[in-house]
């Protein structure tokens, strides 16, 4: 038998500052993978290998496509896998470590320039993207496991995200540097691959030792086939609404993410420092207002903070549009206003979701946290590869030229306004409206408190439980 949720942390559910730092560093690697993909391949594909940007954002989408696939294969297995670490953690280290090695393959350019080492780029990015899957699911599933209060759950996720802030930032702001380094071209890329790669493997192994002392709950029962879990999963109306509008969210900021490269140099007109600098002021205030968000949490409520946090970061990425009449200092403030509203978006929808797990579980006594972070981080990560796909898209109509010689070919000026406004508009419109399906979430503390006296009701008396929450 495991130890039972809220085992070895404190009588309020408070878990030891060891445990929040052990499992944080985690984000080193989610984090490493996140951004620099995102960051960095497309324009490697446009830029170096000489990849029409069309088929470079297919080439960027489709292995992170598949991970729809993996990823709730991934939270089925982990959620019925028995060790003496638990369920989660065998997979944080040999999942992680071989998400190192992969990623550092995908930039190692063994074939040169041409259609041939475009080839090999998509396997080596869906080889990646399924090692990932295997690390992610379970990592995320831990925080509905380690402990079963409300409060503990959004303190833990603030100490992941903001480890997650300091990974992009010295992700998202050293990688280009180290190509530079390197020498640009495939050779600086190699060594980019090479110091993510490092990134990766420490947070792999800081999350598998940090979290060695932490509960890893109760092996209970799941469902008795994965389509029975989805259908679950599925039906929760409170995690389907946070779900979608996550994912639709995380394609906005993809794209965001994506078009960084193509901004500095075509907008900004600093192809060198600007995508470090952009990345400094982006993530840099992140790190300083995760304490306010903490606060603005527990006075609002996470979906009312949540709300708050995305119209802040749409804002900033619509107000952006006015880029190239401002002063580059007005740019980076902008840029710096959507980084304080990515920090709260990021909190408070992932302290939403082990609420959903977590209400799930207390409802129907069965473990399926797996499952739902697998359809999660399967949403997530569409979404993350939807935004390169979709800025390549926009390349791709606005008659971008791509070119094979490590630098950006000159461009036209319907070329420079789609980079512009796949660097603005486009995220905005993504980021807002889905704030909307939040009105079908509705988990509180009192609803989630209610869910478990029931619990404990029906389990004591064998009163069976109505179906409220969906």
């Amino acid at each position: 038998m495991k130890t039972p949720p809220g085992a070895g942390s404190s009588a309020d559910g408070s878990l030891p500052r060891s445990v929040h730092a052990g499992y944080a560093l985690g984000s080193l690697a989610t984090g490493a993978f996140g951004t620099v993909p995102g960051l960095l391949l497309l324009p490697y594909l446009t830029d170096t290998l000489g990849v029409a940007a069309g088929l470079a954002a297919l080439l960027v989408l489709l292995p992170k496509a598949w991970d729809v696939l993996v990823n709730p294969v991934a939270g089925r297995i982990s959620d019925r896998t028995r060790s003496r670490w638990g369920a989660r953690r065998p997979y944080l280290l040999v999942a992680g470590l071989a998400l190192a090695v992969l990623f550092a393959s995908i930039f190692a350019a063994p074939f040169g320039n041409g259609s041939a080492a475009a080839a090999y780029v998509a396997f080596a990015f869906l080889a990646t993207a399924t090692a990932f899957a295997f690390f992610q699911v379970p990592y995320v599933a831990m925080p509905a496991e380690l402990t079963g209060d409300y409060a503990e759950r959004t303190r833990l996720m603030t100490w992941r995200i903001a480890v997650l802030a300091l990974a992009i930032l010295v992700s998202g702001a050293v990688a280009p540097l180290v190509v530079s380094a390197g020498g640009d071209g495939v050779a600086g890329h190699r060594w980019m691959g090479l110091f993510v790669a490092v990134l990766i493997a420490l947070g792999a192994l800081g999350a598998f030792l940090g979290t060695r002392s932490a509960p890893t709950g109760t092996v209970g029962e799941s469902e008795p086939t994965l389509r029975a879990q989805l259908a679950v999963a599925g039906a929760n109306r409170p995690f389907r609404a946070l779900l979608i509008c996550f994912v639709v969210q995380s394609a906005g900021v993809a794209t965001i993410l994506a078009g960084v490269n193509y901004f500095a140099g075509q907008i900004l007109r600093d192809d060198k420092t600007g995508p470090t600098v952009l990345f400094v002021c982006f993530v840099g205030p992140a790190l300083l207002v995760m304490p306010i968000w903490t606060r603005v949490g527990a006075r609002l409520g996470k979906r009312t903070a949540l709300v708050v946090a995305s119209l802040i970061l749409a804002a900033g990425a619509f107000t952006l549009v006015t880029a190239p009449v401002l002063p580059p200092v007005a740019v980076y403030l902008v840029v710096a206003l959507i980084g304080v509203g990515y920090a709260g978006q990021q909190v408070f929808a992932l302290a939403m979701l082990p609420d959903c797990i977590a209400h799930e579980t207390a409802r129907t006594g069965r473990r399926q946290a797996g499952v739902f972070t697998g359809l999660w981080t399967a949403g997530e990560t569409f979404g993350l590869a939807l935004g390169p796909g979709i800025y390549g898209l926009v390349l791709q109509l606005s008659g971008y030229v791509s070119s094979d010689t490590g630098s950006a070919a000159a461009q036209s000026d319907t070329a420079r306004l789609g980079v512009l406004l796949g660097f603005t508009v486009i995220p905005a419109a993504l980021i807002a409206p889905p704030i909307l399906l939040l009105r079908r979430y509705t988990l509180t503390p009192a609803t989630l408190a209610a869910t478990a006296t029931a619990t404990d009701d029906r389990v004591d008396h064998g009163v069976v439980l109505g179906d409220e929450s969906r």
